[in-house]
């Protein structure tokens, strides 16, 4: 159903075929017209890029207002749409969710920004609706900023790069590979986009197939494909870890984009003919059947009926997943949910930008029509992904025949995607179509020796389970499941928005003062980089991949966004507990150290060093840091608890780097980390960084200090750092570099 040529491939006479570079033919691509447009560096290969609008959550448009606002902002120069689908919720810590709110919106009215109160629409089903277009770029501080269906390049990346286009800065990057998506043929009733998507995350995930790449769909399959079908391909492609995204464009997009009253913003992509790309990867829609990805990543997929014919064995192989990431033991069995050959599942959820969608629902509630749910410990509930949706779901009775079988209808919130909502009971198992599936981001907390199961699946299969009282079910096993047609478009009503949205776009007004919270606070002052630094490690993980709800958990945490201080006492707190009280330790003595070199504690940390050029810090070392969130607090809370630097193996994200290298922290590469056995408590001395960093070089020779008096060597790399992430982190964060 899917096949990938890892070579370069040349789009020629209707078809793909192995070739070797070719100039002209990397300019044919759709990728190639767009980024050009964008690009002001008049340099092709090292890119500029101005966007043409940008989109902020309630969890991560406080945080950059007051980067911007900080560094001189006066107005927001571009279309900034600041939405309020994550912090929805005032279940913790009282006022501060509706206190970011209001910050929100006195701040779009002063610098002249669009406000979505909350509950009106999901971040990105939001986009699609009112700003996706073809030609066009966005960048969202959400990793599932994938406008791609529309024609759109949209990038989802930390906060801090939409702080720069606020300040009229540029998003600098070479130029991206780009891999062919050829769809052909059409998908079989009952699968949906949800099972395309996990079959392209977990064939291309752990191979690193299209990290950091914009993936170019085309190919005749793209016509048998409704647009709401493809937004849903579209958006779980930031699972694939690549850059961006874009789809040829037809009479289905003009359509779409002519109900959402914008058919004047359609123009045709395609690729030229000759267009080469980096590699391939062939998808053949009728081969693909409903999917599932376990626990504890959407890459973890299989076949519904491989899982079926092989459930005691999967399971097993999740529970020893528990043990190694979550580190509890036992773990809540699994098996025991396997009944006369069958598996239960406890909970389910359709929700957010990838479930949310009014062809997802709609064909949920055709299945679950005059079906019931039973009164047993299976519950499902549905998030529409915007007021329009919701209000063409009322107007049709899907609304109505979803709430008749049992199921509970909620309002446009994307909590359940990131724990802030609908967490299952302990052991239980919840299938969902959602974006992502990572440890404990469904809510728990290990910590407390809790642990819930989350698996991703497509929205008709969750109907079919759903329908069966929980029993797992792919929709396809079901007689008469309705298909989905490529000309499938809703009536969207946008009066849900003209009520309540505050349409500020170009219209700031200086004399309106920012309303603050009292839980909104200043970020820290910064302090540029030392001539020399003595790096304690904080934390060590082994885990092949670390995602960025480890580094800085979702859920209840979200609340504290707007407070960097009070955000920080979570890093790392579900990974390694013990994190934040090792890090605050090392920047108490750097603070008596800037105040007074002679302090004896000082004398004692610094034994053996010159305390007038060295400073002390702290740093995450894990082999492979970021997958996941574009959010900026994986890597601001560190800085905040005195952090200065990681050390990978590999970066699973540019975003997370970008992140990295924007807090002023050093983004170190170091082979073989595995074999050097960093742990907690060892220190590690770089000296001459600063001067390192002034010039040109990328490598310095480290010397690890180990809890127990020996020493290694360790050289550490900084590859691809460019002049102006230099100056960033010399200059202590973002922030200070604007200010300078």
């Amino acid at each position: 159903m899917l096949t990938i040529h890892n070579e370069g491939m040349k789009w020629q006479a209707g078809r793909l075929v192995p070739a070797p570079k070719d100039e002209a033919g990397v300019r044919a691509t759709m990728a190639w017209s767009i980024l050009q447009a964008h690009n002001t560096s008049g340099h092709p290969d090292k890119l500029q890029i101005r966007f043409d609008a940008m989109a902020s959550h309630d969890i991560t448009y406080v945080g950059i207002i007051q980067t911007a606002r900080a560094s001189g902002m006066q107005q927001f120069p571009l279309p900034y749409v600041l939405t309020n689908c994550h912090n929805s919720l005032c279940a913790v810590g009282g006022t501060i969710n509706e206190d970011d709110h209001v910050f929100g919106l006195s701040a779009a009215k002063k610098y002249g920004g669009e406000f979505v109160p909350a509950h009106q629409a999901v971040i990105h089903s939001y986009m699609r609706e009112r700003y996706a277009a073809p030609g066009t770029m966005i960048l969202g501080s959400d990793s599932h900023t994938r406008y791609g269906a529309y024609g759109c390049m949209a990038v989802g990346e930390g906060g801090p790069e939409l702080a720069r286009q606020l300040l009229r800065k540029t998003y600098d990057i070479a130029y991206p590979p780009v891999v062919a998506v050829y769809l052909t043929g059409a998908p079989r009733p009952g699968v949906g986009p949800q099972d395309v998507a996990l079959a392209l995350v977990g064939a291309t995930f752990k191979a690193g197939t299209v990290k950091n790449a914009v993936m170019e769909f085309f190919g005749p399959g793209v016509a048998n494909l409704s647009v709401d079908y493809r937004a849903g391909i579209d958006v779980m492609t930031t699972e694939t870890t690549c850059l961006s995204s874009i789809w040829q464009t037809d009479e289905q997009t003009q359509a779409a984009l002519t109900l959402f009253g914008r058919g004047d913003s359609y123009r045709q992509l395609a690729p030229q003919e000759g267009a080469w790309y980096d590699r391939a990867i062939v998808v053949e829609l009728e081969k693909v059947e409903p999917m599932i990805a376990l626990p504890f990543h959407p890459s973890n997929a299989y076949p519904i009926r491989v899982f079926q014919e092989n459930m005691a064995d999967l399971l097993h192989q999740v529970e020893e997943d528990t043990r190694h990431q979550l580190g509890i033991e036992p773990p809540a069995p699994l098996t025991d949910k396997i009944v006369n050959g069958q598996f239960r599942v406890d909970q389910a959820v359709i929700a957010g930008c990838s479930g949310g969608t009014y062809q997802n629902l709609r064909r949920a509630a055709e299945i679950l029509k005059d079906a019931r749910l039973g009164s047993d410990s299976f519950w499902l509930s549905c998030y529409p992904g915007s007021m329009p949706i919701l209000l063409e779901l009322t107007k049709q009775g899907y609304s109505s025949d979803l709430m008749a079988a049992g199921a509970s209808l909620r309002s446009c919130f994307c909590g359940p995607c990131f724990g802030a909502g609908d967490v299952p009971a302990n052991g239980g198992f919840s299938i969902r179509h959602s974006t992502r599936n990572f440890p404990n981001r469904e809510g728990s907390k290990p910590g407390d020796g809790q642990v819930s199961y989350v698996a991703l699946m497509d929205a008709r299969s969750i109907a079919a389970t759903a329908k069966m009282g929980g029993v797992l079910t792919a929709a396809d096993q079901l007689p008469d499941v309705p298909a989905d047609r490529a000309d499938e478009q809703w009536a969207y009503d946008s009066s849900a928005y003209k009520s309540r949205v505050y349409y500020g776009v170009g219209k700031p007004d200086p004399s309106q003062e920012l309303v603050f919270g009292p839980n909104i606070a200043d970020w820290p002052e910064q302090i540029p980089l030392p001539e020399d630094l003595l790096l304690t490690v904080c934390a060590a993980i082994y885990d092949p991949v670390t995602t960025t709800d480890e580094l800085i958990p979702s859920g209840e945490t979200s609340s504290y966004r707007s407070n960097p201080l009070r955000l920080s006492d979570f890093a790392l707190s579900r990974k390694d507990p013990q994190y934040v009280p090792r890090a605050k330790a090392v920047k108490a003595v750097e603070l008596l150290r800037r105040q007074n070199a002679a302090d004896p504690q000082v004398g004692e940390a610094l034994a053996g060093f010159d305390p007038a050029r060295t400073g002390l810090g702290s740093l995450v070392m894990a082999l492979k840091p970021g997958d996941g969130s574009a959010r900026e607090q994986a890597a601001s809370c560190q800085r905040v608890l005195g952090g200065c630097a990681n050390i990978a193996q590999e970066y699973a994200t540019k975003r997370y780097r970008s992140n990295v290298v924007n807090w002023g922290m050093l983004p170190f590469i170091a082979a073989g980390l595995e074999q050097v056995n960093l742990q907690s408590g060892d220190r590690v001395y770089l000296p001459g960084i600063r001067a390192l960093l002034e010039g040109d070089g990328d490598t310095i020779q480290a010397t690890v200090l180990r809890k127990d008096g020996s020493k290694d060597a360790l050289t550490l790399t900084l590859p691809g750092l460019t002049r102006e992430e230099r100056d960033i982190i010399l200059a202590g964060c973002l922030i200070n570099y604007y200010a300078q």
